[in-house]
């Protein structure tokens, strides 16, 4: 047995065992309503396997849980709670080299919690978020509509770790299509891709009435710059719409003359999954300029056919700020491209790589 097999026998009923030895050795340090997610962020954390993305969001939300409620000075009561649950599941199969090589990754792992604790900010490291709203605008898109309990303080442009009790102990960023809103709620675009478990999950079992977990919003390069007032070209890959739509919301609720031009890329006309939406904030607003961009549409027009980047270079204007959102292979060469054709280094906004 590895400690991946271990932690798999532990993960869906350890989390009791771990609270009651918490509160049997230091009664009060921990609620018992943020064990489980600690627990299975923690074990997560101390199993890897994740990628660096995922990595990133785990320590994102552990680090801010350590902060909050003070659990630095008892960190290795908390780590031996963890290996005491995983070894009481485990069982029968729990031997002593199997508990050295958890004491290893442990260890490890308390030391990558440490740095995440002493960057983080103040303030909760999650909040549930009950999902009140879904739509499936194709076979691997959902568009998640959550209402979380606490107001979410993000800004456009923001990403967010986002998790599913369907999947403990797994966190995914995610970025917020929309502006704050009065009710507070947030719509999430989700892409199922092969690797992605916690996407899979959130695009084909999620249902309204389930929770969900929100961590600490984190910006990633994409947020507007308060004092610039420059025209707009946004292109958007995918799923990268979604926080390019909020900056256009973000301009929408305060015109400043500026214009916006956004191009959305897709391979087809069906996989263009966000066109009721972003024909309504068209026709809202006459100085914004949707441009669609077929990669593999043969019946697309002459001036919508091609690659999301390409036909935007055809749109920009010399003072524009780019910003570009999408899947690794469109990010991959775009500033280079960019730079090619003229746009200055401080006027290209790519996301950032979210990394521990």
């Amino acid at each position: 047995m590895s400690i991946a097999d271990a932690w798999e026998a532990a993960v869906e009923r350890g989390a009791d065992d771990f609270w009651c030895t918490l509160e049997d050795r230091r009664p009060g340090l921990l609620p018992e309503r943020d064990a489980p997610l600690l627990f299975a962020a923690l074990g997560r954390l101390t199993v890897g396997g994740d990628d660096p993305a995922g990595r990133a969001a785990l320590l994102a939300v552990l680090g801010r849980a350590y902060r909050q409620h003070g659990l630095l000075p008892r960190a290795a009561t908390i780590g031996d709670a963890l290996v005491a649950a995983v070894a009481q599941r485990a069982r029968p199969l729990w031997t002593s080299r199997l508990a050295d090589a958890w004491e290893h990754a442990g260890r490890r792992a308390d030391e990558a919690v440490r740095r995440a604790a002493a960057r983080a900010e103040d303030g909760p490291a999650w909040c549930p978020a009950e999902v009140i709203g879904r739509d499936r605008p194709c076979d691997t898109i959902a568009i998640l509509t959550v209402r979380p309990w606490q107001r979410l303080p993000f800004r456009p442009g923001q990403a967010v770790p986002a998790c599913t009790p369907r999947r403990p102990g797994r966190w995914r960023w995610l970025s917020p299509a929309n502006v704050p809103r009065p009710d507070g709620t947030v719509e999430l675009h989700v892409r199922a891709v092969a690797a992605g478990v916690v996407a899979h999950r959130l695009v084909h079992d999620v249902r309204p009435g389930e929770l969900l977990h929100l961590g600490p919003p984190r910006d990633v390069g994409l947020c507007l710059d308060p004092s610039a007032r420059r025209d707009l070209l946004l292109v958007a890959g995918g799923t990268g719409l979604a926080p390019l739509r909020a900056l256009v919301e973000q301009v929408a609720a305060a015109p400043d003359g500026r214009r916006v031009t956004l191009v959305v890329g897709a391979r087809t006309f069906a996989d263009l999954y966000d066109a009721p939406a972003l024909d309504k904030l068209q026709q809202a607003h006459d100085w914004l300029t949707v441009v669609p961009a077929f990669s593999h549409d043969p019946g697309a027009e002459p001036a919508e056919r091609g690659e999301a980047l390409t036909i935007a270079l055809d749109h920009r204007r010399p003072d524009d700020d780019v910003y570009v959102c999408g899947p690794p292979p469109m990010l991959a060469d775009a500033r280079l491209r960019l730079l090619a054709d003229g746009v200055p280094a401080d006027r290209i906004h790519l996301p950032a790589e979210l990394v521990p």
